[in-house]
């Protein structure tokens, strides 16, 4: 397995990704959508083979969903979740995207591209807990992660920084 850092350190890097064949829209979750976190976690990884956090019960989900610096939100196309992103903040103006994904069904389908378009803005957007604003935006994949993700990354203007071979 291959992992790869990609980083933007400017918003105007972003290109933006071309619409979508229909409305996707981010709402912020927090503690208390635990559970529907969770399920849509295991729905998009499981298929991948990837863990992670699938073994992660609700209550360590509403843990991670509690802390100041993680903002989560879910993807919604005409009403329904189809994906999942988790950003975290770091003192120092550095947003991780630290989980991204679209469920089976809008995979492939055109929804890619503006997702992380739109969460690569909403990182943008946000400041530290310090109050200090983001000044580098940065996210890790893997070649056990969907065939396209990288390529998505690189298209809407991530740079890649690092690669390592895993055993």
């Amino acid at each position: 397995m291959i992992v790869t850092c990609l980083e933007m350190t400017a918003a105007g890097q972003l290109i933006p990704g071309r619409p979508a064949p229909a409305p996707l829209v981010l709402e912020e979750v927090g503690p208390d959508s635990a559970e529907l976190i969770r399920a849509v976690y295991v729905r998009i990884w499981e298929p991948l083979g990837s863990g992670g956090r699938s073994i992660w019960t609700n209550e360590r989900w509403a843990d991670e969903l509690s802390q100041p610096a993680v903002h989560t939100w879910v993807a919604r196309v005409e009403g329904a979740v189809a994906g999942l992103v988790e950003l975290e903040l770091a003192a120092n103006g550095n947003v991780g995207i630290v989980i991204f994904g679209l469920l089976p069904e809008f995979q492939s389908k055109g929804f890619g591209g503006l997702f992380l378009t739109l969460a690569t803005e909403t990182a943008w957007n946000l400041s530290s807990p310090s109050g200090k604003p983001t000044t580098r935006v940065w996210l890790q994949t893997s070649s056990a992660d969907h065939p396209h993700a990288l390529t998505n990354y690189k298209h809407r203007g991530f740079r890649i920084i690092e690669t390592t071979p895993l055993p």
